[in-house]
């Protein structure tokens, strides 16, 4: 068997006369897969794993004649469809900025493919089908936006058998809706870009009719996916189209390397959802919130709270206090997963707060820092502030910045505490500070938001130290001289303990710890490795955001993300040794070049995210390569050899002692830049 560079196969030049047979994409698919068997096994060992592989496919296919009107078309790997009148008539081409309808087909495809980890294969449906009629409406000037200036974008369809879709152009929104309302079990699915889908769903979440709107392709250009609930209006029978436009825009962003994190924040720029007042989404990740009902994409995602202009300088500034107030304002601890429309706005002018003399509210040049993994404990007579000591450097670099005299962090959400202080801003404008707590729980533990050390408290005061709980934080009097023992405690990651209260009176005494603690903060939730399927929870990782593109045959590979696997190298990515960093962007660019030729069956056969493992140390040197869960087929493993066993042993003449362990991910897009 050997392969043709047309995509076309000889498969027995006996029986064939020498001649290339055609084969559809499934089973060229199969083909290639099998390619590594010929090397063990015979001729007709071959045929009949073949002809197993394919089934009755493999025989519909072979006796191909003229399908009755209504059949299904095969599209096949040369990209000529059956039953033409000339073998030599080329179907719509794909190259250039003209935008295929072939090309959506088969975008759409691998992107479920890869989303859902199945196979799938789109056939045109004859008149039900796709047909001959542009999907893009003539005022849409790209096919990186699909969502046309009236109605709904195209909407993806099953056929009833299995495998098998169809797209709907120019949908139907009072169809959609009563199928919505009669109770679909399954979210109707629409095409905003050939890389980018949303589902949506009407649920019933908490006793509130709620749309619910997930992406599904963010992963691939290095964003997390997200989801939107949003309680419905009385009676509303209209899609909120505007999410839509708005996941475009995050697609978009993240292609330049502006993605959104836990508690960032995404704006409108003009009115949104029927209002000038809904400014933007503060995104968060569910915590211990119930997600039952939700159809909830692949790990990791956030949800989209709606915030109006009035609250986003707390969103900007110091998000986890605006979080915490939504969960007041609606009853739900930490905060509700759903957005409401129309609300009344949570924070007004800014005002006095002791948070003007921690943050810039005017330009944002400065903000409180936020340590990854620091929480705080609040019990009677007792506070404790927890640090990982996987969070070092972090604290180090807060530290070095702090003022002499004032030492002042924002904390985490507290997962382990049962309650929370919040800070409530009353109609006069002034600030008080209230609690939170799950429901029919007693409070053991409170959470907090922030501490403040001040290191101005004079020794003839009479007082070891003062502490005071101040709007949603912690305040801490301290003298000088404890400021510096402090301080000096924390550059040596020791305990610390402070005692408040009046000198020689013991009974009330209260004590403030500093307390390191090993375990490493929940990092990557629910990530798994492409490769084998290995956890990669509580893994650093970093965000990539290539400058080259590499491209061929209408298809791009993004080199998404980096983890270092190796323990006991630094856990921030960023202060790696300069000749790794080098290491991972060679490795990288070896593997999209030597892997080009190769994007479009790779996606086809719905390897759309790939892993490459490199291992080196005095041990074993080697990479291996994989996705979903399983290495790739031999003949690109084979490729990869060739080009990346240079480099690593290039590396490895001249490595430092300390080993390495990484992992790289890409993912192959359809190119619609």
């Amino acid at each position: 068997m050997t392969k043709n560079v047309s995509g076309l196969y000889n498969l027995n030049k006996g029986r064939q006369n020498g001649k290339e047979g055609r084969v559809c994409v499934s089973c060229h698919s199969t083909l290639v897969k099998s390619v590594y068997y010929i090397h063990h096994h015979n001729l007709a060992d071959i045929n009949s794993v073949l002809f197993r592989s394919l089934g009755q496919h493999a025989f519909s296919l072979f006796s191909l004649g003229t399908p009755p009107r209504g059949r299904r078309r095969v599209w096949f790997a040369d990209e000529i469809p059956s039953n033409d009148k000339s073998d030599s008539a080329p179907c719509t081409p794909i190259r250039g900025p003209t935008f295929s309808p072939l090309l959506l087909r088969r975008s759409i495809a691998a992107t479920i493919r890869s989303a859902t980890g199945s196979p799938l294969f789109l056939l045109a449906c004859g008149p039900c089908g796709w047909g001959t009629a542009a999907l893009v409406s003539n005022h849409i000037s790209s096919s990186t936006n699909l969502i046309p200036l009236e109605g709904l974008p195209p909407i993806l369809t099953s056929t009833g058998v299995k495998g098998d879709y169809t797209v709907e152009e120019k949908p139907s929104e009072r169809v959609l809706i009563q199928e919505l309302e009669s109770g679909r079990p399954n979210s109707l699915v629409f095409v905003l870009n050939a890389n980018l889908l949303a589902m949506v769903k009407l649920v019933s979440y908490v006793n509130r009719k709620c749309w619910c709107v997930t992406s599904k392709g963010m992963h691939a250009v290095g964003q997390v996916e997200v989801v939107v609930l949003l309680q419905c209006l009385p009676d509303e029978k209209i899609f909120p189209k505007d999410i839509f436009s708005h996941f475009i825009q995050l697609y978009r962003d993240a292609l330049i390397g502006k993605v959104l994190n836990h508690l960032g924040l995404s704006q409108f720029s003009s009115s949104f959802l029927g209002s000038e007042e809904h400014a933007g989404f503060l995104w968060v990740h569910s915590t211990l919130q119930s997600l039952q009902g939700l159809p909830m994409p692949n790990q990791p995602f956030l949800f989209g709270l709606l915030v109006l202009r009035a609250e986003v300088p707390w969103a900007k500034a110091f998000p986890l206090r605006l979080m915490l107030r939504l969960g007041a304002e609606y009853r739900f601890y930490p905060c509700p997963l759903y957005s409401v429309r129309f609300r009344k706005a949570l924070f007004g002018e800014t005002g006095h707060t002791i948070m003007r003399l921690l943050v810039d509210f005017r330009n944002y040049r400065y903000t409180l820092p936020v340590v990854p993994g620091l929480t705080m404990d609040l019990e009677a007579h007792r506070t404790c502030i927890k640090i990982p000591t996987s969070s070092y450097e972090e604290l180090m670099r807060a530290l070095n910045k702090s003022n002499e005299h004032v030492l002042a962090m924002g904390a985490c959400f507290n997962v382990s505490a049962d309650s929370h202080l919040i800070c409530v801003q009353g109609d006069d404008g002034q600030y008080q500070t209230q609690a939170i707590s799950i429901h029919n729980q007693p409070r053991k533990v409170t959470g907090s938001c922030f501490f403040v050390f001040s290191g101005a408290l004079k020794a003839a005061s009479g007082y070891l130290a003062k502490s005071s709980i101040v709007e949603d934080g912690l305040m801490v009097q301290i003298t000088v001289e404890t400021m510096l023992e402090l301080r000096r405690s924390l550059r040596e990651m020791k305990d610390y303990a402070i005692t408040c209260g009046r000198v020689n009176q013991s009974d009330s005494e209260e004590h403030v710890l500093i307390q390191w603690l090993e375990n490493e903060c929940v990092l990557n939730k629910g990530v798994i490795s492409p490769i084998d399927g290995k956890s990669m929870e509580s893994i650093s990782s970093v965000k990539m955001f290539q400058k080259s593109e590499y491209k061929a045959n209408g298809k791009v590979i993004h080199w998404t993300e980096v983890f270092l696997l190796q323990r006991g190298d630094p856990p921030d990515l960023t202060d790696q040794p300069p000749e790794h960093s080098r290491l991972t962007e060679r490795l990288a660019r070896a593997f999209c070049l030597a892997l080009c030729p190769h994007l479009k069956l790779l996606k086809e056969d719905g390897l759309a995210k790939l892993g490459l493992r490199v291992t080196l140390d005095s041990h074993q040197v080697g990479f291996v390569a994989g996705s979903n869960g399983l290495p790739l087929p031999a003949p690109y493993l084979n490729t990869l050899d060739a080009v990346l066993m240079p480099v690593i042993h290039s590396w490895g003449r001249k490595r430092s002692t300390v080993p390495v362990v990484m992992e790289l991910i890409f993912y192959i897009l359809e190119n619609i830049s």
